[in-house]
């Protein structure tokens, strides 16, 4: 039997309800699989912060390090504000675990309506690369003149050659693995940021010409905002910086409907250190502790880790599970149409499974 130690991070708001609901699933799933998930549970988060003062301690990397994959729920609280929740866990593990692969899948399942037009299960079927470390969302700037009238901010997006590259061609390689469209998307915004996307758009052509087999576009970033709705289903892989492939996930989750099945994988693709996987979807206070979120997201995610791991035939059982949920149109959650809770639609994945 195989065996897996899964640290679990249920953060905020929903997060507490859609990880739990996940764990479920992937015991169900394990016992007939041959895997066994141990789970140790990290209370870091708002919670923590209002305790101590952070998200969470000082040798948290060291904490999550020995363990082989980090299933995370979400992060966020109205009292807290967003740039210090998120520079206080989530982002220190992805930049301290060199986790610079962010892979966000957006699939319209059967059973699921698109607030688009004309299209069907399947077709749109697209995953959105994300550059996880660096650009835009790099820490590196500051304050001066702090709270006074003529205070100033700088903030600096940082784009490597290295980075560029290793995120391009991890995006490359994954259009050949999925063998559907072959075709990847560059996202860029050369035209204005003269430096940065130049350096990205250079690094992309010269990644391209590596792979004569895989079609390939380069759009500005708002021509792709637009062609997301108007021709979701020309794309197959999309590459974009932090910024922009953290802004178009949402759009790709929206499209396929509802942002409660878009899941996410944060990769160190040389498995030097645990992976993070997690909903896109944010802590929602507005429906925490009510059983209305959707538990398929993290699901989902939870699929995601378990191919990671070495567990194709389990990883597809757990999708599977949630398509045959889906599509029977039976049990919904709010965001889906429907009234069902957080645990009815977890527990009939795991009818599915069984």
């Amino acid at each position: 039997m195989a065996r897996y130690s899964i640290a679990t991070i249920p953060g905020d708001g929903i997060g507490k309800e859609v990880t739990p609901a996940a764990c479920r699933v992937l015991e169900a799933a394990g016992k007939t699989h041959g895997v066994e998930f141990r789970f140790q549970t990290f209370d870091w988060g708002a919670d923590y912060f209002f305790a101590h003062g952070k998200m969470m301690p000082p040798n948290a990397l060291e904490l999550l390090e020995p363990h082989d994959a980090i299933l995370l729920g979400a992060v966020g609280h109205p009292d807290i504000p967003d740039h210090v929740t998120l520079h206080g866990l989530l982002l220190p593990i992805r930049r301290g675990f060199d986790q610079y692969a962010n892979v966000r899948p957006a699939v319209l399942y059967e059973g699921v309506e698109t607030p688009l037009k004309g299209y069907g299960p399947g077709e749109i079927d697209m995953v959105v690369v994300r550059e996880n470390t660096e650009g835009e969302y790099a820490p590196v700037g500051g304050f001066v003149y702090h709270h006074q009238p003529e205070e100033v901010a700088v903030q600096s997006a940082i784009f490597t050659r290295h980075g560029c590259e290793r995120i391009i061609r991890f995006a490359f390689d994954l259009a050949e693995r999925r063998n559907k469209k072959r075709r990847v998307a560059s996202i860029t915004k050369s035209n204005a940021q003269a430096y940065s996307m130049v350096l990205w758009d250079r690094t992309f052509q010269a990644v391209a010409a590596e792979y004569p087999e895989i079609e390939t576009e380069s759009l500005l970033v708002d021509a792709a905002a637009m062609n997301f709705v108007r021709r979701p289903e020309s794309f197959d892989v999309v590459v974009a910086s932090n910024l922009f492939g953290d802004i178009l996930s949402d759009l790709s989750a929206i499209v396929t409907g509802s942002i409660g099945l878009a899941a996410s994988a944060n990769l160190d693709p040389r498995r030097r250190f645990p992976s993070l996987f997690e909903p896109v979807h944010g802590s929602a206070p507005d429906i925490a502790g009510r059983g209305k979120a959707n538990p398929l997201a993290a699901i989902l995610s939870a699929a995601m880790m378990t191919e990671h791991l070495g567990e194709p035939e389990m990883a597809a059982a757990i999708e599977g599970a949630v398509r045959g949920v889906l599509a029977a149109g039976k049990v919904k959650t709010p965001d889906l149409g429907g009234r069902h809770t957080t645990g009815e639609m977890a527990e009939a994945v795991v009818e599915r499974l069984g």
